[in-house]
């Protein structure tokens, strides 16, 4: 049995490969498919090994588990934690991954299903064509400011309104940044209405979407996004190991009697978090059945935010009691 240890970069990849005896092998080869294709030839049929999460490691974990190994993906803040070092470079890194597959000490990473991967890209693309919409937005209101105007989206589209703005002395350039960055977020709204038109079946037809939006704040696109990053949701045992894997738990530091909890860990999905933070906006509204924990909440920390987790995590700030109900807005599921 060889085990291995790979560093993935854009361009090389450094790899590291030793058996019970102790022999080691090292090199860098190029990280594609042919550099992959090297490192097989090299090290044999039977191996076990792991590389860091990274882009493109998922891909490099199916093809060498097509060839018959044993491949795992690491958490890269895990291997950090298990491993430090003083001298971080590609070789030592992949050295390193090595020797915790032989120590069978490798925190292996769970991921998720083509399909899953599938719908996530989906909902990633329509989040970025979101931002550039707002950023092309916020863009034309600035060159509005620039010259004392203010003026929404809509009387911006209103026939005659760029003729308008020339009569009130703002130079051609000015308008003609405005008209190209309104026919970018008309075809920016193109392209996110057919996103949404692609999504809104695949959510009907999900059993578990159609559970969520019957917890109040999400939609269907919100609840599709929580399906998607959480993936199977038997895998997670209970709603306190949900929050965790979502990164929304808060710190929590003990050294002999005293304890202190700190903001949420940030660990998980960013995505995941997005989504239950957004359906946690409508926590203020009277008929939210979290409303006197946001409010008692908001009120003690002076600010929204704080408010805001605890919506949507079981564990309350430092061990203050939960007010209104026990189960955490994300863990309705999760129960």
């Amino acid at each position: 049995m060889q085990y291995v240890g790979i560093d993935w970069g854009t361009r090389r990849a450094a790899r590291c490969a030793f058996d019970e005896r102790g022999e080691m092998l090292e090199g860098t080869v190029s990280a594609n498919v042919d550099g992959l294709a090297r490192i097989v030839r090299a090290v044999g049929p039977e191996a076990y090994g792991c590389v860091e999460m990274m882009s493109g490691a998922v891909r490099v974990r199916e093809q060498l588990r097509a060839c018959g190994w044993r491949f795992a993906v690491a958490d890269a803040r895990k291997v950090k934690a298990i491993a430090p070092l003083a001298c971080k470079t590609d070789k030592v890194d992949a050295r390193v991954l090595a020797q915790l597959a032989a120590r069978d000490l490798v925190a292996e990473l769970w991921v998720p299903s083509l399909g899953d991967r599938e719908l996530r890209e989906r909902l990633r693309r329509r989040e970025h064509l979101v931002h550039l919409r707002t950023s092309a937005r916020n863009r034309m209101f600035g060159l509005l400011t620039q010259w004392g105007l203010r003026g929404s989206l809509t009387t911006l589209r209103k026939p005659g309104a760029l003729e308008r703005l020339a009569e009130r002395d703002v130079p051609a350039v000015w308008i003609g940044s405005i008209r190209t960055l309104l026919e970018v977020v008309d075809d920016l709204d193109r392209q996110i209405t057919q996103i949404a038109l692609e999504l809104r079946p695949i959510a009907r037809t999900d059993p578990r979407v159609r559970l969520l939006v019957t917890v109040p704040g999400l939609g269907y696109l919100l609840a599709l996004t929580i399906v998607a990053e959480i993936g199977d949701i038997s895998r997670l045992p209970s709603a306190r190991k949900l929050i965790g894997y979502a990164g929304l738990a808060p710190t929590i530091k003990q050294s002999g009697q005293s304890s202190w909890v700190g903001p949420i860990s940030k660990a998980g999905s960013p995505m995941l978090r997005w989504a239950a933070v957004e359906a946690a906006q409508h926590a203020w509204r009277p008929t939210n059945p979290w409303n006197q924990l946001c409010i008692k909440t908001k009120a003690r920390h002076g600010k929204a935010n704080p408010a805001k987790s605890a919506t949507v995590s079981p564990v309350h700030d430092r061990g203050q009691p939960a007010i209104g109900p026990t189960i955490p807005l994300l863990g309705v599921w999760g129960c």
